[in-house]
C-alpha cells in the first residue's frame, strides 16, 4: 500500500491543490459549507473507487512478475498486459534480453556437452593402452614390475577419478541401489592395494564387518578406494586399520595425519591442505568427489585426526533414504 502511494504521490498532490484551489475560491465568494463538502465527498468517493480500482490491478500485476521471477528462466509471453506505452517499451527490450540469454545459454550447454563428450571418451580410450601395459607388467614378477604395476595403479585410479567427476552430475548415472555385503565391497578394494601393502611393508588390521549396506556397489567402492589410498600415500611406516563401529565403517592409518587448521575443509573441492602442498601432486578433489558421492548415496563420511599419529575416516553405512531394488 504504501509503495503504491509513493508511486502515486504527484497525482495525489494534484487533487490536494485541485480541492484547496475550490476551498478557497468557495470561501472568496462566501458560498455555503453544504456547497463546497457536497461536491468533495463524491469527489472523494470517485478517487477511492478509481484508487481502488487501480490498486487491485497493480497488485495482480506485482504477483504475476513475482511468479515469472521464481521461474528457472523468463517466460516473456506471459508478461501482464502492459498499461501503457512505456511498459510495452520495456516488455520489448525484456524479451530481446530473455532471447539473447537463451542463445547464450543453448551455446554454453552446447560447448560445455562437448567438452563432457571428448573428455568420456579420452577416460575410455586411455583404458586400452593401461591394460596393455598391465598385460606386460604381469609377464614378469620383479621389484621394478611390481613398482611400476603400482604406478599404473594409480593412473587407473585418476582415470577413474576422471570418470566419476563426469558421471556425477549426469542425468544417465547408473545408480544401482540395493543391498549389499559390505565385507565383499571393502575386500575389492583391498585386493586392488594388496601389492602396494606388501611393497611398503605396511600392515594391514582388517577385522570381519558382518554387515549388509543398501548402496550402489560401484559408487561405494570407489570410495572405499579413494580413502584407502589417501590412507597408504600419506602412511610412510605403520598399519592400516579396517573396521565397524555400529553401522560406521572406519579406516585408521598411523600416517603423518592432518592439522587441525585444515582437518574442517579436507572434503571442499580442491583443498589439499598442508600435507597436500608438500606432496606437490595432490589435486584435492578425491576427497570431495567422495563426499558428492556419499551424499547422493544417503551415507555419511566424516574424518578425525591428530598429526603425527594418524587419521580416521568414518563412512557411516546407515541411511534412510533409499530402498531397496
Amino acid at each position: 500500500m504504501w509503495m503504491y502511494l509513493r508511486q502515486r504521490w504527484q497525482l495525489l498532490l494534484l487533487l490536494l491543490t485541485c480541492c484547496a484551489v475550490f476551498a478557497g475560491t468557495f470561501a472568496l465568494y462566501r458560498f455555503p459549507l453544504t456547497a463546497v463538502l457536497y461536491p468533495g465527498g463524491l469527489c472523494l468517493l470517485l478517487l477511492l473507487a478509481f484508487g481502488g480500482m487501480d490498486y487491485a490491478r497493480l497488485r495482480r500485476k506485482r504477483r504475476t512478475l513475482k511468479a515469472l521471477g521464481r521461474m528457472p528462466f523468463m517466460l516473456s509471453e506471459q508478461l501482464p498486459p502492459p498499461s501503457d506505452g512505456i511498459e510495452a517499451e520495456y516488455q520489448q527490450l525484456l524479451m530481446l534480453l530473455t532471447d539473447a540469454h537463451r542463445r547464450m545459454e543453448d551455446e554454453q550447454n552446447g560447448r560445455y556437452q562437448d567438452m563432457m563428450d571428448y573428455y568420456t571418451i579420452w577416460a575410455h580410450q586411455i583404458k586400452t593402452p593401461i591394460a596393455a601395459m598391465r598385460l606386460h607388467l604381469q609377464q614378469e614378477d620383479t621389484p621394478r614390475s611390481r613398482m611400476l604395476m603400482t604406478e599404473l595403479m594409480r593412473v587407473e585410479q585418476y582415470v577413474e577419478m576422471v570418470l566419476t567427476y563426469l558421471r556425477l552430475d549426469s542425468h544417465d548415472t547408473d545408480y544401482v541401489i540395493r543391498e549389499y555385503d559390505a565385507d565383499a565391497i571393502v575386500r575389492q578394494a583391498v585386493k586392488r592395494f594388496a601389492g602396494e601393502f606388501i611393497t611398503r611393508h605396511l600392515t594391514l588390521q582388517y577385522q570381519v564387518l558382518n554387515t549388509t549396506v543398501i548402496t550402489d556397489e560401484k559408487w561405494l567402492l570407489f570410495v572405499v578406494e579413494q580413502v584407502l589410498s589417501n590412507a597408504l600415500k600419506y602412511t610412510s611406516a605403520g598399519s592400516v586399520s579396517i573396521y565397524m563401529e555400529g553401522k560406521t565403517l572406519c579406516i585408521r592409518d598411523t600416517g603423518m595425519g592432518i592439522a587441525p587448521e585444515d582437518l574442517p575443509r579436507i572434503f571442499d573441492k580442491g583443498y589439499t591442505g598442508a600435507a597436500g602442498r608438500a606432496d606437490k601432486k595432490a589435486s584435492g578433489i578425491g576427497l570431495y568427489l567422495c563426499k558428492r558421492i556419499c551424499r547422493n548415496l544417503g551415507h555419511g563420511i566424516a574424518a578425525s585426526s591428530v598429526p603425527g599419529e594418524g587419521t580416521t575416516v568414518r563412512i557411516c553405512l546407515e541411511q534412510r533414504q533409499l530402498t531397496v531394488e
